[in-house]
């Protein structure tokens, strides 16, 4: 009886150990960082070449850099950049269209390879994910009409009515070089107001800027200065894809040397904002 007992008891462990679950096979909270090798990421460079597809997350929503034509076609600077990019290195291009709120964290849990979205570079980004050299630069510009030819520098906005909206950073450069702030929702409102002879000036992102001007050139708009302090965008990948960091950048560099990132560049905003 006491063997009978014994034998029953054995294999009850045995059928209650088979039902635990490996903790290396359980999932994890960290971006899709479970079921790794040593090798490295699951999205590697040698992966994205052996399937011969390059996933990017972008809004769709964000013109001119990455939206909607009429036609309904994904298109857009940030999306004819990074097609030139993938055709480069031989790939072809899956879009997975993401709310910008949701973007790090699809790029975390490994739904794309990259973020091509004008994302800026900065710190606390920096902390987290690895970025490729910039492929567009932008600063601070001041607008007048185009035969305005009192303001030609940051100096000058002294004693001028700039429209802002009171909200932005630019207001406070505006302010800061002694202008009177004049409360407007948005460029086109402040553009209209230098129109009406309302106000002198306004101070908006260049690419903003050089983006309205493209829309409406019968505006009679002109930038007047720019300030030597820029921001830098890039793709942006999860740490540890040094290797395909490296293959985007290659591409980007020959497309900056061959001038067809310029071309691109012109072609949206009618000047090179690479550089």
């Amino acid at each position: 009886m006491k063997k009978f007992m014994w034998v029953v008891f054995i294999a009850f462990m045995v059928i209650f150990s088979g039902c635990g679950t490996d903790t290396e096979d359980e999932p994890t909270d960290n971006g899709g960082q479970a079921g790794r090798d040593a090798d490295g990421p699951a999205n590697s460079y040698e992966e994205i070449m052996e399937r011969g597809v390059l996933t990017v997350g972008t809004e769709g929503t964000y013109p001119p850099f990455t939206f909607h034509n009429e036609q309904d076609e994904l298109t857009g600077y940030d999306v004819e950049v990074i097609r030139e990019v993938a055709d480069r290195m031989g790939l072809e291009v899956e879009f997975q269209e993401t709310q910008w709120d949701a973007m790090f964290a699809g790029l975390n849990s490994e739904r794309f390879d990259l973020i091509a979205n004008q994302v800026g570079i900065r710190e606390d980004r920096l902390e987290n994910y690895d970025f490729s050299i910039p492929y567009t630069i932008s600063s601070p510009v001041i607008v007048v009409p185009e035969d305005n030819t009192d303001i030609n520098s940051f100096e000058d906005l002294e004693g001028k009515q700039s429209a802002q909206s009171l909200t932005s950073n630019y207001g406070d450069i505006a302010e800061e070089y002694g202008a009177e702030l004049v409360s407007v929702e948005g460029l086109a409102q402040a553009i209209e107001l230098i129109r009406q002879g309302r106000v002198e000036v306004t101070v908006n992102d260049r690419l903003a800027v050089l983006d309205f001007m493209q829309a409406q050139p019968e505006a009679g708009m002109k930038i007047a200065a720019r300030t030597e302090s820029s921001s830098e965008n890039a793709f942006a990948f999860r740490k540890g894809n040094e290797e395909l960091v490296e293959a985007v950048n290659k591409q980007l560099e020959a497309m900056k040397e061959d001038g067809t990132l310029a071309e691109i560049s012109e072609k949206w905003f009618g000047e090179d904002v690479s550089q």
